[in-house]
């Protein structure tokens, strides 16, 4: 019987060809070389790449038979992850093997900037004692900021309580029940930046969130306030803590990432109290063995058809044809209910309707959740690691199917109920030859608009002028609208304006907008 080929394109532990085990044939290609790398991946099995080896689109379509990426690591720049769904070619991470790293960087950067470590140190190898140049503060009793109270901000939180610490935690996706169980006083964002001591944050990248310590933020915090970023470049504006750290308004920083990267320059680099790293959150030998040996075990898994954990796109296991065009869709609808709702449901029904549900479309519901949380955690979400995220944050979840539907061959509608009881509610479907993705249904209101990379939704009482006043503010801000429905409920009077743009609406004309048409909400989605 022939052995499943499995090419290994850069250096991973022995530990990883350990976990592989004796099952496979394994190859060895330099995967940074792209001559050597595309007719190695014909007829292979499965590839293990980390962050040199580019699996776009010319690398899938090269690899005839490919059914795993696996990437060991978190993050997933390097691999084009709807070319891969589209091909059927599973992708899989491992996106706790740095958690511990990560948050023990974060403390170290804390303590260093706390101490004044780095220049201390820096002054002493020049020739020059400096005991009382370098002075610093001690922890006990100082209020840590935390913001992003995921895993990784949790074990930041675990491992400073040591210290005599009270924890100040932000997240607008954890109850406060939740933040007290683990020590924490969940606050607001304005309330923990007046407060804390030291600031350390830890959220995941999105429209939302760069730029969010900026020069707002930093207007608010105490002029002894020193922060860190160990999370991910831009979300602390580097330009704006500068200005701040030199006009004495931040006392000092710890930075390990940076908006672009890699850098060896920033306003950052000339102040003695900010300690910075290069990216070095997930450079810990532990961290590499584990995330080497995590999509070993992966690539066993997937290969034998079982459920994997740690798949971004697909569960693996038997999937029928007709339910995978479906995933990708309802994942999106997910993304789009958080940003509507603007917080995670307390009860969430996945209702399927359509002859769709001859099959077993239980994947999707796994991809509501996938994509409910995808945009509200600092950790890549799985297939697995969802329903988890969903009983953490006390998410009841229901599977609804019907074969009964009225206008589309198949919908699906995502419903959820707030914790202060309103209930909203996004619809979605796959129409045409093309399967083209739409939205059928925003909180009762029926549309019928394709799914893009930047949409917009605003609800207003209806009356003339507003598409046009719409048009006028995007226009002279240089955004291009690609299409506009509007629907009506004739009941309240109410109407919704979805929008899909070509690019991402400015924050700025997002409130002028608001503010024109006298909106009752806007809503704006990026699906990167």
């Amino acid at each position: 019987m022939t052995k499943p080929v499995v090419l290994i394109a850069e250096e991973l532990s022995p530990a990883t060809l350990d976990a592989l085990g004796p099952d496979f044939e394994v190859r060895h290609v330099d995967g940074a070389d792209r001559s050597a790398l595309l007719p190695a991946l014909d007829g292979v099995d499965a590839v293990l790449i980390r962050s040199a080896t580019k699996m776009d689109a010319e690398a899938i379509a090269a690899a005839k038979g490919l059914k795993v990426i696996a990437r060991a690591g978190v993050g997933l720049d390097n691999v084009d992850v709807p070319a891969a769904t589209q091909a059927g070619v599973m992708v899989v991470n491992a996106p706790t093997s740095n958690i511990t790293s990560a948050a023990e960087l974060a403390v170290g950067l804390l303590l260093a900037s706390a101490r004044n470590i780095a220049p201390a140190n820096e002054a002493l190898k020049g020739g020059a004692w400096k005991r009382s140049a370098y002075g610093g503060v001690e922890l006990l009793e100082k209020k840590v900021g935390v913001v992003g109270f995921g895993r990784i901000g949790q074990l930041v939180a675990e491992r400073l309580k040591g210290f005599g610490v009270e924890i100040l935690a932000y997240d607008p996706y954890v109850s406060a029940a939740r933040a007290a169980q683990l020590g924490a006083r969940l606050v607001s964002l304005d309330e923990l930046l007046a407060e804390s001591d030291f600031i350390t944050v830890h959220l995941p990248k999105s429209p939302e969130t760069v730029g969010l310590i900026g020069k707002e933020a930093l207007t608010k915090v105490k002029p002894s306030v020193r922060i860190i970023n160990a999370a991910r470049g831009g979300i602390v504006d580097e330009q704006a803590l500068a200005e701040a750290l030199r006009e004495g308004r931040v006392a000092g920083a710890g930075i390990d990432v940076f908006a672009k990267e890699p850098t060896t320059e920033s306003p950052l680099f000339e102040f003695e109290s900010v300690v910075v790293t290069p990216h070095l959150g997930a450079s810990t030998d532990e961290a590499q063995e584990k995330a080497g040996v995590a999509v070993a075990k992966s690539v066993r898994l997937a290969l034998g058809g079982d459920l994997v954990p740690d798949a971004v796109n697909v569960a693996g296991g038997l999937i029928a044809e007709e339910v995978r065009p479906g995933i990708d869709l309802v994942e999106k609808l997910g993304r789009i209910f958080t940003a509507i709702a603007g917080s995670v449901p307390v009860a969430l029904d996945v209702d399927v309707k359509g002859e769709i549900t001859s099959h077993d479309v239980s994947i999707w519901e796994l991809s509501a959740l996938k994509g409910l949380f995808s945009d509200i955690t600092e950790n890549p979400v799985t297939y697995v690691n969802a329903p988890l995220l969903a009983k953490e944050r006390g998410v009841e979840v229901r599977l609804l199917t019907s074969a009964d539907t009225q206008d589309f061959r198949n919908v699906t509608t995502l419903r959820g109920t707030l914790s202060d009881g309103s209930v909203v509610s996004v619809a979605g479907t796959l129409t045409g030859p093309r399967m083209i993705q739409k939205i059928v249904g925003v909180n009762g209101f029926d549309i019928e608009v394709p799914l893009s990379q930047h949409m917009a939704f605003f609800t207003y009482a209806d009356r003339p002028g507003v598409v046009g006043a719409l048009g006028r503010l995007l226009g002279d801000a240089d955004v291009n609208i690609a299409g506009m429905q509007v629907a009506r409920n004739d009941d309240s009077r109410a109407a919704l304006v979805a929008l899909t743009v070509d690019s991402a609406i400015p924050a700025d004309v997002v409130t002028a907008i608001g503010q024109e048409i006298g909106a009752d909400s806007i809503r704006v989605v990026d699906l990167d």
